[in-house]
């Protein structure tokens, strides 16, 4: 007979774990504050467009995404998609991402541009991560690419990125990053990312619609109270003032909300967890009549314009409007979090106009702003060392996207994590 297993959260991984549960035969009872499914992947009508709320993009290595497509027979939806990236600097947009864009590159050295080369190259061949997982990233990018490189193409990116924490991150998680998008290219020269028809919305539906054919139950705008400790074990959950008894308690939601979600955790592990750093994200949504520029990815350095990059999304994806994103992360404690949307849509429309000056007001169809408080885990080096277990105590499973480093957050991988945990967790 199966096991009757909680899921606290219905983000990709959340979904994975109900998923994999409901497949195997067990109960998995889904509990969601949200009033959707999705998390960082959940979609909104954009004025008659509908899009996700943050933006998402899939590699050729995504083999643990994949793998569910097919299963769910929605592998065919899957579009593959030559796209360009490029970096906005000198007051410019230049190409990027290929070695003849690196040659090309104005305002670089030869020796700088070797030396960069040199080190994003090798750093897709590399496969274990270990030996970087203790050294800490800006040094161990400066050692490589010197201080010419870093200054011009890395700099701006960390510290608009991760700010205050810029001196304390994991070089094996930063070359996860490189690693991804380096192994996204089928030759040296082109790179290839990926889309699902219907976007991230498309495997959300399929995948709920799966976990209720398969005896699963998702519970929506309903947050756990606190999850109920008994014994030194995980006994139940506190929902709407109701006690709830399950076999087991897996809990995807972000760490930051473990200790008073859980607050019956040993002091140790409750202390780990209010130990790790989080960075909030403003990110604006635009629809354009034009395009902005032909690149998917741009890069940005300019002393003008406090964001790290735009992904201008209809270049990957084909729409009927210009879809492009541009993300503001800011420290949580910092003022900037709390200005009005509109100052970030000014901006975003001032640096719309110095990179492409041909667009006019007229071309500005909408532009909204979405807030995500816990939208990127700070990890520093051996981090790993300063989480507790996922099997925390008995019968309760606890991890978030973090606990999958040093890969970076993503739908792929927490599809994978989640999988696996709700094997563990059901023998």
């Amino acid at each position: 007979m199966g096991k009757r297993i909680a899921v606290l959260g219905a983000g990709p991984m959340g979904l994975a774990v109900a998923y994999q549960l409901a497949r195997d035969g067990h109960c998995p009872v889904i509990y969601e504050a949200d009033d959707r499914i999705g998390g960082m992947t959940a979609s909104f009508d954009f004025s008659g467009q509908k899009i996700e709320r943050y933006y998402h993009f899939h590699c050729i290595s995504d083999h643990a995404f994949l793998k569910v497509l097919d299963e769910l027979g929605i592998g065919a939806k899957m579009r593959w998609v030559k796209t360009r990236m490029g970096y906005w600097y000198l007051n410019q947009v230049q190409d990027w991402g290929n070695p003849v864009a690196l040659l090309k590159f104005k305002g670089l050295s030869l020796t700088a541009k070797v030396r960069y080369g040199a080190h994003a190259f090798l750093s897709t061949k590399r496969d274990d991560w270990k030996p970087l997982d203790d050294v800490e990233a800006t040094g161990w990018i400066k050692r490589w690419v010197g201080d010419e490189a870093y200054e011009v193409l890395w700099r701006r990116l960390f510290e608009y990125k991760f700010h205050h924490f810029t001196g304390n991150l994991s070089a094996a998680w930063i070359w996860s990053r490189i690693r991804r998008i380096g192994r996204s290219r089928y030759d040296l020269f082109n790179e290839k990312l990926g889309y699902l028809e219907g976007g991230s919305e498309t495997l959300l539906q399929a995948m709920h619609a799966d976990i209720l054919k398969n005896g699963g139950q998702i519970h929506l705008r309903t947050p756990v109270q606190e999850v109920l400790i008994e014994d030194g074990k995980a006994a139940g959950l506190l929902v709407e003032g109701e006690r709830l008894t399950f076999d087991r308690v897996i809990s995807t939601i972000p760490i930051p909300y473990i200790p008073k979600v859980i607050p019956g955790l040993p002091a140790k592990a409750l202390e780990q967890f209010k130990a790790k750093n989080n960075i909030a994200v403003v990110c604006v949504i635009v629809k354009l009549r034009k395009a902005l520029t032909r690149n998917f990815w741009l890069n940005t350095n300019d002393p003008e314009m406090d964001i790290p990059g735009i992904v201008e999304y209809s270049n990957l994806h084909p729409l009927k409007d210009h879809i492009v994103y541009v993300p503001f992360y800011i420290p949580q404690d910092d003022p900037k979090y709390r200005d009005d949307n509109q100052v970030f849509i000014d901006k975003v429309k001032r640096y719309f106009r110095k990179i492409n000056p041909s667009l006019q007001e007229s071309d500005f169809i909408d532009a909204m702003a979405s807030r995500y408080y816990y939208a990127q885990p700070i990890c520093q080096p051996s981090y790993m060392d300063s989480l507790p277990p996922v099997n925390i105590i008995e019968g309760l499973w606890v991890a978030d996207t973090s606990y999958y480093y040093p890969e970076d957050r993503g739908i792929s991988e927490s599809i994978d994590f989640g999988r696996q945990m709700a094997k563990d967790a059901a023998r």
